[in-house]
């Protein structure tokens, strides 16, 4: 349907909505750098949502019921900072003049965690409208969890502002196809339908039908003709609202660049500042009564901050519910917010498994699962599931109903085949708070959600990654599918913390770590082809927390060779080192689990493990780069660097030469060139 433009702002109103364009000219203008365009188009949105619409509080910036607001178009920063700073949210006049400036609350792009009110980092485009519908999902499943007849405590929106680019971005279609399948009905977001990007016209690359387009996903489509229209723009939030059943696109008509005379609805009002001599003419325009940057009018900001007061005082009443739902409640009340702080429950580790001799082989994939299966219980706080990978991953929570629009209390998510949206959604659901998720696929398409993954990195988030078939070992399904780089390529991400257990004892350990970890993400690097049990248990519990220690040492001295390795081949170097030592060679091996968390160690403790002067052999099946600092100039890597073929594993490993002997030789290369 199409919601016809018939009422411009009054005045003051009109005022408000100025300040938000001139201070985003300013701020691009001094920074020399900036898009200005987008936020003085938005600036009427962005004041209907922050004065009327959205249920927040700058004075509590994080409560549990408030609406979320994600701006997937990051590049317009400077309409969220100007938003949030007329709202009274902890973001002075000087902190929007140092915009794009070291150390500044206003970063070129907005960062979660850096500047308070803003719900998530956005700028890689698609990623904030992904992030949304993680935001949905969790508000979904967690009202569906804690909410009592006549005590809904959690009942809130989520919106968001998305762009052509945005749209154009592939991550778009799968969160799209996934928040319509799930009818995640609370979710509401406005497409800048400006039509222009830095090339010029959109036409220029894209001519899709976006109506048509997402009511085939299972959205409900609007339209809002004129963005200035406040009175249109209440009715089709009402109308938004109004269907519980879909999440809404409203398709909304903007200029960019809006009242500037030269730049308005093009290219040069995207992606550089407008210039002096513009700026003068675009405050003309606006009839504005300063020439000063800057200048926030009395009656503006006034207005702003008295609208903004009405719209505190829907915590206000959600308190009043909240102490309601308390009294009814007392054990769910203090769940939720244990969960929402992010603690965990006491005792939780006493239900992890222990796995034994009478276990046997176990591929690490496999304990995995089993972990998985005795955390949930334990963890209700769990929530994830795979990208159709679930009989590979092993990560169904076993006695848990799936997620789904008619059971929104699921822990078990159906992602499908969608990578790259299950990592930008699980972002959302970490950043909205009070579950824990987690998701599954194979380490080779990790590739696929690269950017999520650094995403949540940079943010912190909790988020665990279950990546399996993580090697050649997988076999036959060939080099399409057998990882190579991808560990060093994971490693590269700062504040990610890779896992690549080498045992069911070490994955017991990894499990442990990834749960309580608070300072960003982590990925659980597992093995199709079994492993052998090591008896490590005791080692394991003490050493995989500092990402490396030593698993086995020949007696009789100090060791002439050290033999390290992660995952898999901890059983390859095992084998090397006997064959060393059947020939008067004192070995000793170390199991890495984790180079990040080895790395965290004090360099006493890395000295323990690695000792000067002592030569060293890794070996892993995947590229050689992660080792190169750890074997040092003497050393040796067993790796490969180049892709691997279809084959069963033990040819595989044969061929590339991941075997005990070739291990062996390395070792007993450099001892001869020590001597």
């Amino acid at each position: 349907m199409s919601v016809s433009a018939s009422s411009t702002p009054d005045a003051t109103s009109r005022l408000a909505i100025d300040t938000v364009r001139t201070l985003a000219m300013d701020a691009v203008q001094q920074a020399e750098s900036g898009h200005p365009g987008t936020p003085m188009a938005l600036a009427p949105l962005a004041y209907a949502l922050y004065t009327r619409h959205l249920r927040h509080d700058p004075g509590n910036a994080d409560w549990i019921d408030r609406d979320r607001f994600v701006l997937s178009v990051g590049h317009a920063s400077m309409l969220l900072y100007a938003s949030l700073h007329l709202s009274g949210y902890d973001l002075s006049l000087d902190d929007i003049r140092n915009f794009r400036q070291w150390e500044s609350k206003t970063p070129g792009h907005p960062e979660f965690g850096h500047t308070e009110g803003v719900e998530t980092t956005t700028g890689p485009l698609g990623q904030g409208f992904a992030n949304a519908v993680g935001f949905a999902l969790a508000e979904k499943h967690l009202a569906a969890r804690f909410n009592r007849d006549h005590h809904d405590v959690i009942n809130h929106y989520t919106y968001f502002i998305a762009g052509d680019g945005c749209l154009m971005e592939g991550i778009s279609h799968e969160a799209a196809s996934f928040a319509g399948h799930f009818k995640l009905g609370k979710l509401i977001g406005f497409f800048d339908d400006n039509r222009i990007t830095i090339d010029g016209r959109t036409d220029l690359t894209c001519s899709d039908d976006v109506t048509g387009r997402f009511s085939a996903y299972g959205w409900q489509v609007l339209h809002l003709d004129d963005v200035n229209d406040q009175a249109a723009i209440d009715r089709v939030i009402a109308e938004a609202k109004a269907d519980t059943e879909r999440p809404t696109l409203v398709v909304t008509r903007t200029i960019i660049g809006f009242g500037s005379p030269n730049r308005a609805d093009t290219a040069k009002a995207h992606g550089e500042p407008l210039g002096a001599a513009e700026i003068e003419l675009t405050k003309t325009a606006y009839a504005w009564p300063s020439r000063e940057p800057f200048h926030v009018p009395s009656e503006a900001a006034a207005h702003w901050r008295d609208a903004v007061a009405e719209r505190a005082n829907t915590r206000v009443e959600w308190l009043q519910r909240w102490h309601a739902y308390r009294d009814a409640n007392a054990a769910l009340a203090s769940e939720l917010e244990r969960r929402m702080r992010g603690d965990l429950p006491d005792g939780w580790e006493e239900c992890l498994p222990s796995f034994d001799a009478a276990t046997g082989s176990v591929a690490s994939r496999a304990a995995s699962g089993t972990v998985l299966a005795a955390l949930a219980p334990a963890l209700p706080e769990l929530l994830g599931g795979s990208a159709d990978l679930t009989g590979s991953n092993l990560t169904q929570l076993k006695g848990e109903v799936a997620f789904s629009a008619a059971h929104p209390e699921g822990r078990y998510v159906h992602y499908g085949i969608r990578e790259h949206g299950m990592g930008a959604i699980m972002n959302g659901v970490a950043l909205h708070g009070g579950s824990i998720p987690f998701g599954g696929t194979f380490l080779v398409f990790a590739d696929y959600m690269r950017p999520a993954i650094r995403l949540a990195a940079l943010m912190k988030q909790r988020v665990i990654y279950v990546f399996t078939h993580d090697s050649i070992g997988l076999g036959e399904d060939g080099p399409t599918h057998q990882p190579i780089e991808h560990l060093t390529s994971l490693r590269c991400i700062p504040g990610l913390t890779v896992l690549r257990p080498a045992d069911a004892a070490e994955v017991v350990e990894s499990w442990k770590i990834a749960v309580a970890h608070r300072g960003g993400p982590v990925a659980l690097v597992l093995s199709r082809q079994k492993l052998p049990w090591l008896d490590i248990a005791e080692r394991a519990r003490t050493g995989v927390c500092h990402g490396a220690y030593v698993l086995q040492q020949t007696d009789g001295g100090e060791p002439q060779v050290v033999i390290m390795s992660s995952g898999s081949e901890v059983g390859v170097a095992l084998n090397a080192a006997s064959a060393l030592e059947s020939a008067g060679t004192r070995v000793r091996v170390v199991s890495v689990p984790s180079l990040e968390l080895f790395a965290q160690q004090d360099e006493s403790y890395r000295a323990r493990v690695l000792p000067a002067g002592v030569p060293r052999v890794a070996v892993e099946a995947g590229h050689s780069m992660s080792w190169y600092r750890w074997v040092g100039d003497n050393g040796a890597i067993v790796g490969i660097d180049g892709f691997g073929a279809s084959a069963p594993a033990s040819v595989l490993f044969r061929e590339y030469g991941i075997t005990a002997a070739h291990v062996a030789a390395e070792a007993s290369a450099l001892l001869r060139k020590e001597a």
